[in-house]
């Protein structure tokens, strides 16, 4: 269901149930939880990167498995070694993700993308938050997060209709920030993970963290926590490496410590 590959430094994540169109299982969303655990604890890795098997990221959750946890009124419970991917059910992965998409990004889909930080769609990509069509409403963070992505009236127009927009309209408000042609996403993904993991890791978790903090709490809460976060990196080996590596005039070898 979802495959996890270390591949240097990058945790690749892969929902594999393309003969359900990618359908989301309860199950398959505990077995991401662990991933986006593994990402964030293990030192070694510095950059996820999710993407999915087929022509469509997916249709949409499993409703045979949902269904019963809307109608519980809880959030689904996480267990040990457990990270929500949606980054709204306790802390969030320090880590940067990265997400490629094609065909259908239904639902789920375009909710775990407005958590990612990097996003890669084809040009044939089609989004949708079908929820109200079916007599309920979208639980995993696009009444959160898609108004920010693309603005009050457009993200109302659909989430309100659950009516499909296309990867043009994405790219141009902002919601994915590249579009490749079809059967090239995965390749442009893993090209700027390598180039994530060009730069210095430690730099790269707080430079996220800060911009979290600006996007969650407002300028005027981040910024005062801005300086002391930068003192720490620079007590780094990595900061040591990267003033070494300028003077030197070579490329800088990170460690991620």
């Amino acid at each position: 269901m979802i495959d996890v590959q270390h591949q240097d430094h990058v945790l690749e994540i892969a929902v594999r149930r393309a003969e359900k169109r990618n359908a989301l299982s309860l199950d398959m969303y505990h077995q991401l939880a662990r991933a986006m655990y593994e990402l964030d604890q293990n030192p070694d890795l510095w950059v996820g990167l999710i993407y999915a098997e087929g022509p469509h990221f997916t249709a949409g959750v499993d409703l045979n498995d949902w269904a019963r946890v809307f109608a519980s009124g809880e959030r689904p419970t996480l267990g040990p070694g457990e990270l929500d991917p949606f980054g709204l059910n306790g802390p969030r992965v320090r880590k940067p993700l990265i997400m490629a998409v094609q065909g259908y990004c239904y639902t789920w889909g375009t909710e775990l993308l407005l958590a990612t930080d990097l996003r890669v769609a084809a040009t044939d990509t089609r989004f949708a938050m079908l929820e109200v069509k079916r007599g309920f409403f979208a639980c995993g963070g696009a009444t959160l997060r898609l108004p920010a992505a693309m603005g009050w009236a457009k993200a109302q127009r659909y989430l309100l209709t659950g009516e499909e927009w296309f990867a043009e309209e994405a790219w141009q408000t902002g919601l994915v920030g590249e579009l490749c042609a079809p059967g090239e996403q995965l390749e442009r993904a893993r090209a700027l993970a390598a180039a994530v993991c060009q730069a210095a890791p430690l730099g790269v978790q707080a430079s996220l963290k800060s911009s979290r903090q600006a996007a969650d709490e407002g300028v005027a809460m981040a910024y005062p926590k801005m300086f002391p976060e930068l003192a720490t990196i620079m007590q780094s080996a990595d900061a040591a490496e990267g003033v070494a590596s300028f003077q030197e005039r070579r490329a800088a070898r990170f460690g991620g410590r």
